[in-house]
């Protein structure tokens, strides 16, 4: 299954950047290919939530779970139901050399063999430009609260 990670260093303290990615439903409001997030469950480890984005101007929505490791600074997400087959990943919030290096990871598959092998480059293109843009958008928010 293709994998996708992606990384940056955000100038703002680690548990700080990881409450930011917790508050999934701020996420529409800095982030401009998100258009709405809609938490439907909170639990103290974790939540599901209703998301629908933007891809090349096209929506995809879909319902996932995300578990909090509060101690380890750890988001574990995966799909639920959604215009996916599978979409899975985490979110991790290292604190070294004065930063926080903040990793996200997505392991996806669209579902559509055939799809996959035709333009496999360009969905593994959009993934990885959509986590860039994710991560950019907590990076400026983060830095802008700190």
């Amino acid at each position: 299954m293709p994998y996708v990670e992606t990384s940056i260093a955000i100038a703002a303290p680690a548990r700080a950047v990881y409450e930011l990615a917790k508050d999934q439903e701020r996420f529409p409001q800095f982030m401009p290919d998100v258009e709405t997030v809609t938490v439907l469950e909170t639990h103290p480890d974790r939540a599901i939530s209703r998301w629908k984005t933007l891809v090349e101007e096209a929506p995809i929505e879909w319902t996932e779970e995300d578990r909090f490791d509060d101690a380890r600074l750890r988001i574990d997400y995966r799909l639920i139901e959604g215009d996916l087959d599978t979409f899975q990943g985490a979110w991790t919030f290292e604190q070294r050399d004065g930063v926080t290096h903040v990793s996200l990871g997505v392991e996806y598959d669209f579902g559509v063999p055939t799809l996959a092998e035709l333009i496999g480059p360009t969905l593994e293109k959009k993934v990885r430009e959509n986590s860039e843009m994710m991560l950019a958008a907590l990076k400026r928010e983060a830095e802008g609260r700190a």
